[in-house]
């Protein structure tokens, strides 16, 4: 069984590079690769995810499996920024919402170490302070305080 490893973006996965000249050699239609690797990655949709293609060279089947993107990609897709703070603590660049920090918290449930949703909410909290986002319009600090 052959496996290729690539970041791709999100629902945008093209034929082309680097997928395209990994995939030719195996003899698979790539266009069926590439059409499910884009129904899976559809809602990180603007971001590069982690994905690798498992392909059985002798029956020509293969499996796609998605990775999840960094956290602090979620949180920045969400913030609708481009980067984070360079003094994080001092200035803030972007705000979630409880519901965003929510809902980020339940995308990457089996990559957090919180055994309940409070707890992973309180992770991706941790993760706005070093990057200079507020939550609610609090600092992160304050929010998490209001967690406890």
């Amino acid at each position: 069984m052959e496996e290729i490893n690539a970041l791709v973006e999100g629902g945008d996965a093209s034929p082309g590079p680097p997928l395209g000249p990994k995939l030719g050699p195996l003899g698979i239609n790539i266009q069926n690769v590439i059409n499910e690797i884009n129904q899976k990655t559809s809602d990180f949709e603007g971001m590069e995810v982690p994905v690798t293609i498992k392909v059985n060279e002798e029956t020509d089947k293969f499996e796609v499996e998605v990775g999840k993107p960094p956290t602090s990609a979620l949180i920045k897709q969400e913030a609708e920024v481009e980067l984070g703070s360079g003094k994080p603590g001092e200035e803030f660049v972007g705000n979630l919402s409880k519901d965003k920090l929510q809902k980020i918290a339940n995308m990457k449930e089996t990559d957090l170490l919180g055994k309940n949703e409070e707890k992973r909410m309180k992770e991706i909290a941790g993760a706005c302070v070093s990057m200079g986002i507020t939550i609610d319009g609090k600092n992160p600090r304050e929010y998490l305080k209001t967690l406890d």
